[in-house]
């Protein structure tokens, strides 16, 4: 039996911009995918603190500093809005006690505030 754990979470992003005319997605600064270990086209979900909105869609490469919702969920959200961005896995019972959730809180403008890795502990 496999169970979904959290992978990674950005957790407090601003929404830089908002597309509803680009393709779906959630653009990403390529330094913050590679401090939460998020590939291009992996699939994440997105939550809007500001507004409750969530949604599932996927990653693309982007600018420096960029956080942006393309496509028809752009409509869910607004520029300068707080979002948390998570990624899943699917662990076998092996692998759960040596898994870690990669966590990355964020500072204004998207600077990146902090990066810890949670293990998972025993209830």
């Amino acid at each position: 039996m496999f169970r979904t754990f959290l992978k990674t979470k950005l957790h407090r992003a601003t929404l830089t911009a908002a597309d509803p005319d680009y393709e779906g997605s959630i653009s990403l600064d390529r330094a913050l995918c590679r401090a939460a270990g998020l590939l291009e086209f992996e699939q994440v979900d997105v939550l809007d603190i500001d507004n409750g909105a969530r949604f599932t869609t996927y990653v693309i490469y982007g600018e420096a500093g960029q956080v942006q919702v393309n496509g028809a969920a752009a409509r869910l959200v607004r520029p300068g809005d707080l979002v948390i961005v998570l990624a899943y896995c699917r662990l076998a019972p092996e692998q759960v006690d040596g898994h870690a959730a990669r966590v990355v809180l964020m500072g204004p403008g998207n600077v990146i505030a902090s990066v810890e890795d949670k293990p998972v502990t025993a209830p």
